[in-house]
């Protein structure tokens, strides 16, 4: 006999109720009683009926997914797992999904498939890949006799006609749909081309139905196909407001089959414009660089002509030559000015000459010795005197000498002379 702690039993009843499939993955249906939300957010309630209760709880992030937050009373419908709580001996459902009685099974198990998807990041829009610009090879999975492979072949023709379109039939209706789509894209996935290149991008389409119709992409086989799809995939299902799982896993959802041709493929009506319009700018570009560039290239050229040494031997000899002029010029006004200072200097001269004094009625007296008399006290009489006039010299003998007496001894109007010992007037004699 083994005896086992009252924490050892309920752990072991949390691994036993969390290993059972059913219990790990059940809906559950009944009227909500004690209601409560806590301040934290989540909720807890018992779900009961005729026959029994169950106690439940829901964690704030799967509460604040609901519509409407129940109230005691309502009829409702809960998807969850069973759990046991040992510190209370409790057995609870957490519930990650609520909603009103009612609502179809086909409902309840397409949000508790979209809840497990999520939950494993399969809709995780980071791991979401962004569609080739200009694919050269498109996918098609659809069926051969529906309308969708002539509605996304004719977009494909008119806008971009250059992509080959690889297609691969599935039925998109039935029990075996969800099979057949995912070998569809497993064909895809092996495929190549004659160069070996594999496809670009898949389309996955069918057109509108009841939600009985789509239900084939509600399936999880194929949702997990498409998420290890080795390429982007579009979805493209239904209407506008169809949404199936396969929506949520794909790279890309089209509301049409029709949006997810043009979604895929570029306009090449467009890309001609585009690139008309590109060629338009690429040559004016050119042309403005070139021009730019011509310019750059004489500014360039200017600069090495004036660095240049021929440029400057030419600059230096140009200076050289005005500067010599500029000399000879200086020159010639200095030389100029000097003959006008000495035909000046000679009229000073010729003015100032002995000769012109002479020349006006003057005479210089000599000694016999060649000296100039310039005081009367320096002959005497007797002296041999030689008068110097401006025709001749006259040789003569002082007779006489008489100083000129001081201006006031004389009279102003009666020249004086000097008379010798017998009364006569001296006057030098001529020979």
């Amino acid at each position: 006999m083994r005896i086992y702690s009252v924490g050892a039993v309920g752990e072991y009843l949390h691994e036993l109720l969390e290993a059972d499939e059913i219990l790990s993955d059940v809906w559950v249906a009944g009227e909500v009683t004690n209601f409560t939300r806590a301040s934290s957010g989540h909720l807890y309630f018992t779900l009961k009926d005729d026959e029994g209760q169950l106690r439940s709880v829901m964690w704030r992030s799967y509460a604040n997914r609901i519509a409407a937050t129940p109230k005691a009373g309502d009829a409702v419908v809960a998807h969850g797992r069973l759990d046991f709580y040992p510190p209370q001996g409790t057995t609870q459902i957490v519930v990650d999904l609520l909603y009103p009685a009612g609502v179809g099974e086909g409902q309840l198990r397409f949000e508790a498939l979209r809840l497990k998807l999520e939950e494993e990041g399969l809709f995780a829009e980071e791991r979401k890949r962004p569609l080739p610009p200009f694919p050269k090879r498109i996918g098609l999975v659809t069926s051969e006799t529906g309308a969708v492979y002539h509605d996304v072949v004719t977009v494909l023709s008119r806008r971009f006609p250059i992509c080959q379109v690889v297609f691969c039939h599935s039925a998109v209706q039935g029990e075996r749909a969800p099979i057949e789509l995912v070998a569809a894209l497993q064909r895809l996935a092996a495929w190549r081309d004659t160069d070996g290149s594999p496809v670009d991008v898949v389309i996955v389409g069918r057109g509108g139905g009841a939600p009985e119709e789509l239900a084939c992409f509600n399936d999880e086989r194929l949702a997990r196909a498409i998420f290890a799809a080795p390429w982007p995939v579009i979805s493209a299902v239904g209407h506008e407001t169809d949404f199936t799982i396969c929506d949520f896993v794909a790279d890309h959802r089209a509301p049409t089959p029709s949006a997810a041709a043009e979604l895929v493929s570029p306009d090449l009506a467009a890309l001609r414009l585009d690139l008309a319009d590109l060629l338009a700018r690429g040559r004016i570009t050119v042309e403005q660089a070139l021009d730019a560039a011509a310019l750059d290239l004489r500014r360039t050229r200017d600069r090495l002509m004036a660095h240049s040494p021929l440029t400057r031997i030419a600059r230096d000899r140009q200076a050289t030559l005005d500067q010599s002029d500029r000399a000879r010029l200086a020159l010639e006004r200095h030389l100029r000015s000097l003959a006008e200072q000495l035909a000046g200097r000679r009229l000073q001269l010729a003015a100032l000459s002995p000769r012109a004094t002479l020349g006006r009625g003057y005479s210089i007296v000599s000694t016999a010795g060649g000296e100039v008399v310039r005081s009367a006290a320096n002959v005497t009489v007797g002296d041999g005197l030689a008068i110097e006039l401006a025709d001749g010299t006259i040789d003569a003998t002082a007779t006489g000498v008489r100083p000129r007496p001081p201006d006031d001894e004389r009279s102003a109007d009666t020249p004086t002379v000097p008379v010798n010992g017998s009364g006569q007037t001296n006057h030098a004699r001529q020979r």
